[in-house]
């Protein structure tokens, strides 16, 4: 029988001592997976080994910021909400737009590569990242870029631990550009139905004033309700008073042409707390009896993936929701059954449906179990054996979460 031993939970005080810490791991050949608020845990695949849980809750705190420079440099283990209570202070935001924000982290938002709904307005959490500190495997600190917008030195290095999912070395700190926050924002909910639906969304590519964020979402029934409809489109303006006005006028008559008769509007912090909800959604799994996959490609396709979803779902007997982003091009699918057991045996097949379907599919949340099963990334890319020499070059002894990323890395 084999003994399943825990973990040793180590949790760095400071930059210096996640960098010893790494360095002690690997003279021990023991194995790191770095936690900040475990909201993306899930995302990719478990770790072949865990010999040592890195906790980085005691990163804490924003330092240097300034609100005139609009910059500012944030400990990895702060969470997001409360780096947008102190910019929200200074009308600023950055608009991480990840799950949970009240336990999510900027360091394993950044190491997950999170890319939220509102990236077409905004650009990625990354794109916003002007300098960083690094924890590397070999003990070092390494630094990248700085405080100043301007300044590029080194300022590539900062993508590259963006979305390796700690597998190239621990982020402790991340320094921002900060943007100004949006004074008005009204999110508007509308029942599409069945008989209506392709018009319905045809209607929403021809408004003057584009909206920050727009989905179409199918199940998933605890967000972004309206009575008695299953399929919902969801729009939300962002900007002035004057332009989210306009942009509600011109909403409201493109989907009066479609033929939907209402639409429900909430403004202000209902709205801001509504639209998390459906970012929260994006990861909310059932135990061992749901698997959700993301989906990318063109905007004006999002729509058609989520059908081929449902189909790819039926074909295995099984339940699918999805959302659909029309802006972005991602489609978020959910599939499940009634138990688990049943869910397990359609596993296997139900996977090789969405990679049969999908040219780009990964997978975003599910049961330990179910992930164990499957390859959350799918057939390797051409760019494998360039991704298998970086990991070689900053982490030598495969210390750090080793397998979790692309090609088993």
């Amino acid at each position: 029988m084999t003994v399943k031993v825990a973990p040793r939970i180590v949790t760095p005080a400071n930059a210096a001592e996640t960098a010893a810490t790494l360095a002690a791991c690997a003279r021990d050949r023991a194995a790191v997976v770095t936690i900040g608020g475990s909201t993306l845990q899930t995302l990719g695949n478990a770790p072949r080994r865990c010999d040592v849980a890195l906790h980085t809750s005691a990163l804490h705190g924003i330092r240097d910021y300034d609100p005139r420079d609009m910059t500012a440099g944030i400990e990895a283990g702060t969470t997001l909400a409360e780096i947008a209570r102190v910019l929200a202070e200074h009308g600023q935001w950055i608009p991480f737009d990840a799950p949970l924000p009240e336990r999510a982290t900027v360091g394993g938002t950044l190491a997950a590569g999170w890319a939220g709904p509102r990236r077409a307005v905004y650009g990625r959490p990354r794109d916003l990242v002007i300098g960083s500190t690094i924890a590397l495997a070999d003990g070092t600190l390494a630094r990248a870029g700085g405080m100043v917008v301007k300044n590029v030195t080194g300022y590539d290095m900062s993508k590259l631990y963006v979305g390796s999912l700690g597998t190239l070395g621990v982020i402790v700190r991340a320094n921002f550009k900060t943007l100004p926050r949006p004074p008005v924002r009204r999110l508007a909910i509308a029942p599409v139905a069945d008989d209506l639906r392709e018009r319905t969304i045809a209607a929403i590519g021809g408004l003057a004033i584009e909206p920050a964020a727009a989905l179409v979402i199918d199940g998933y029934p605890r967000i972004a309700r309206y009575p008695g409809a299953t399929l919902r489109l969801v729009l939300l303006f962002e900007g002035t008073e004057a332009v989210v006005e306009r942009g509600t006028r011109d909403v409201r008559s493109a989907l009066g042409r479609a033929g939907v008769a209402e639409t429900l509007l909430h403004d202000g912090a209902e709205a801001e707390a509504l639209f998390g909800e459906i970012v929260d959604a994006y990861i909310d799994a059932h135990g061992e009896r749901t698997l959700t996959y993301r989906t990318t490609g063109l905007p004006s396709l999002a729509w058609s993936r989520a059908r081929t979803g449902e189909a790819v779902a039926r074909e295995n007997g099984l339940h699918a929701e999805s959302i659909a982003d029309l802006r972005t091009g991602d489609t978020i699918l959910r599939f499940s059954a009634r138990t688990g057991a049943t869910f397990a045996a359609r596993l296997a097949a139900l996977d090789a449906g969405v990679r049969g379907a999908f040219e780009h599919a990964t997978v975003l949340a599910g049961g330990e179990t179910v992930r164990g099963s499957i390859d959350a990334w799918g057939p390797e890319p051409s760019t494998i054996a360039t991704m298998r020499a970086i990991k070689a070059h900053f982490d030598p002894a495969g210390i750090l979460s080793p397998g979790r990323y692309v090609g088993a890395i």
